[in-house]
């Protein structure tokens, strides 16, 4: 008989403050803006009427911690995982510039940002290959220990895109076509066989 697969549900943080609106943030420990506060309270409400959850797995960084804080309200039994490996990714010399200072800087967009990171032209950003390691080393540990169940892996959207280009064994650059908004659902059904990219982007605080 086919087991259960482990159902991992990411969640990106919510809006962070505004200084860093367009801004790569990165290791920059910042908070999340007045609308990122309602963002995580809806995503908190939406997930926890659809889903029965059996563990919370999460990023070390401010903007998580308070992007979780309603989900934890409405979950008092969980306590997260706190996984290092869940950091967003380092971008070196990008980090606290804002788009329009990428492409001034460096004759890039910052929507290539992905592509950069994965041939390493991101001046002393985190490699690609070990940041690819990190996260799939964390993605891995979240299915071994929580096979057949429903968990949370609140994150960031550079992690999201990674976790999902380990799990449907895809090229990094290729998640550029995949929006990670704030505050974001993304849901794939993992089983030894396979993984399912069953939701995507899913914000049901729009209507906020």
């Amino acid at each position: 008989m086919e087991s259960n697969p482990t159902r991992v549900l990411f969640l990106r943080h919510a809006e962070v403050e505004e200084a860093y609106h367009r801004v790569f943030g990165g290791r920059i420990d910042m908070a999340i803006s007045a609308l990122g506060h309602r963002q995580a309270a809806a995503l908190a409400e939406y997930v926890t009427r659809k889903f029965t959850l059996d563990a919370i797995y999460a990023s070390p960084m401010q903007r998580v911690r308070l992007t979780l804080a309603p989900l934890l309200e409405r979950t008092p039994r969980h306590t997260p995982v706190t996984l290092d490996d869940l950091r967003e990714v380092d971008f070196g010399d990008w980090t606290g510039l804002r788009w329009h200072q990428i492409s001034e800087r460096y004759g890039v967009t910052a929507y290539d940002w992905l592509d950069a990171l994965e041939r390493g032209t991101i001046p002393n950003a985190e490699p690609e290959e070990l940041f690819r390691r990190r996260v799939e080393r964390a993605v891995r540990r979240v299915i071994a220990e929580q096979a057949g169940r429903t968990v949370v892996v609140a994150c960031h959207g550079g992690v999201v895109r990674m976790a999902l280009s380990v799990l449907l064994e895809l090229p990094l650059h290729k998640m550029t076509h995949l929006e990670v908004d704030y505050a974001s659902l993304t849901w794939v059904d993992v089983t030894p066989d396979k993984a399912e990219l069953q939701l995507h982007n899913f914000t049901p605080w729009r209507d906020l």
